[in-house]
């Protein structure tokens, strides 16, 4: 089942009509019901849903076990066993790497497995920790770990964030569902309207990478980079959309990263929930920046190695992790002379001038970096980098060759039309809440904004008859 099939949104609308019916002291138990429901339509063989039961069955006894007696043995063990189906699948994906067997294990791995692990990890170090109490309640644990809105793709919540307001009695508030709605269908519009779209010629070009050189990896590369971020904040949208209609506040996974000035604030605007967490669970355990410059470069460097093995057991995506590391290490290094590069330049500290240079010096690191993630082959990544400088055909910018990568010239006008509208949207919110100002505006004033977002995005977008949606990319980690 899809996040943005029409079965599932039918699915929720039936969910909200028992779940505001059933008594409040129950409701929790529709949205279990609910979840179990979603995961057992998502997963594709019966043996994904006992190794998802066995690491909810072994984390929720290690939680019970820690909170009578805290050991970091027991710690250990129940992170270990809790985490082996994603280890397994990193390890089994490293050994073919080498070479070493060619046995592909993905059918077996339980939908989500990425996030909900790292879920588990952060419950049972809190519970260690003593910031929080395990939940005794089996199948409310359960319910915290497949809360079916964001099991696919996260946010990765805490259990101090979300576990309370998953139990607590919501009343219905018509407020909860438009602010819903207003988010689901800006969610849809940035699947359908520009993931989807750009898509179609990020994947012409990285299918096909000795074919095409210089701009064409630029064109795909910065579309790459826009793909990705609609794509994964789409779902995370859809997923808080959803989760408002019921009176339940998901954490928001982006704060307009592209709008960073270095890659230091990229990384606390980027996929948040898991830069926090690997923050709080790897680079301040190893020891932060508490022991000396040299320490905190290794200690970052190992956690951005942590967070490309978590995205796959591939080269690749470990020299992207490596890559970010090395950026950030650089970039501290270099902060004087940089600062005095501006000075001898003329251009002042903190204008405007200055912050447009770093935000697209930061986005041109980041996209490199998004050429190596989005490659098949580390080795591959690299030629597509080499070609972006080493070949000039700066005239396929200006003649009829983008229209050979899948969209026509009408198909184009769309999508950069729509790019444009989400860079509007994206300045403004740093301003004022769009959401909220929509709500100030008159009933009329309103509908006439969902009604005409609504039609743009059925007659523009990239859904209808005999379209089957892509999969979030994401989904896939």
């Amino acid at each position: 089942m899809n996040y943005t099939s029409f079965i599932y949104f039918v699915a929720v609308a039936v969910l909200l009509v028992i779940y505001y019916v059933v008594p409040g002291k129950v409701r929790w138990c529709v949205l279990l019901a609910g979840s179990i429901c979603f995961y057992a339509c998502t997963i594709k063989n019966p043996f994904q849903i006992l190794l998802f039961a066995g690491a909810i069955v072994i984390s929720w006894l290690a939680g019970c076990l820690l909170e009578k007696k805290r050991s970091r043995l027991l710690l250990l063990t129940g992170i270990v066993l809790s985490s082996l189906p994603l280890l397994f699948s990193r390890a089994g994906d490293l050994t073919r790497c080498f070479g070493v067997h060619n046995i592909k294990t993905d059918w077996m791995l339980p939908v989500g497995v990425s996030f909900f692990t790292l879920q588990i990890i952060a419950y049972l170090t809190d519970i260690y920790k003593g910031k929080i109490t395990p939940q005794r309640n089996f199948w409310k644990y359960v319910l915290f770990i497949s809360f079916f809105p964001q099991i696919i793709q996260g946010p990765i919540p805490r259990y101090g964030q979300l576990a309370g307001q998953l139990y607590e009695p919501h009343k219905f508030d018509e407020k909860n569902i438009v602010k819903g709605f207003q988010l689901i269908v800006w969610g849809f519009f940035l699947k359908f309207m520009i993931a989807d779209k750009a898509g179609v010629v990020v994947d012409t070009v990285f299918s096909n990478a000795s074919g095409y050189k210089g701009m064409y990896v630029l064109v795909a590369a910065v579309l790459y980079s826009i793909e990705l971020y609609a794509d994964f904040q789409s779902c995370v949208i859809l997923s808080r959309g959803v989760s408002g209609c019921f009176g339940i506040e998901l954490v928001n996974n982006f704060d307009h990263p592209y709008f960073s000035t270095s890659i230091k604030e990229f990384w606390r605007r980027w996929h948040i929930s898991l830069s926090s967490w690997l923050r709080d669970y790897v680079y301040i355990p190893l020891g932060g920046n508490r022991h000396g410059k040299a320490m905190k470069f290794v200690n970052l460097t190992v956690t951005f190695a942590v967070s490309g093995l978590w995205h796959g057991g591939n080269f690749k995506f470990l020299f992207w992790g490596l890559l970010h590391a090395f950026y950030q290490i650089v970039g501290e290094l270099t902060y004087k002379l940089r600062d005095r590069l501006y000075r001898a330049a003329r251009i002042e500290k903190g204008s405007y001038l200055q912050h447009i240079i770093k935000s697209v010096v930061t986005f041109g690191l980041v996209m490199l970096g998004w050429i190596i993630f989005r490659a098949d082959t580390l080795k591959t990544g690299l030629s597509m980098i080499k070609s972006l400088f080493a070949v000039h055909n700066f005239w396929v910018l200006f003649d009829d060759s983008l229209f050979t990568l899948g969209l026509d010239w009408k198909e184009w006008g769309i999508l950069l039309t729509s790019i444009i509208v989400l860079f509007i949207v994206s300045f403004s919110q740093t301003k004022v809440s769009v959401k909220d100002w929509i709500l100030g505006q008159h009933i009329i004033v309103r509908w006439f904004i969902y009604i005409t977002a609504v039609t743009v995005i059925v007659v523009f977008g990239t859904y209808g008859f005999g379209y089957d949606a892509r999969d979030f990319i994401y989904g896939g980690f």
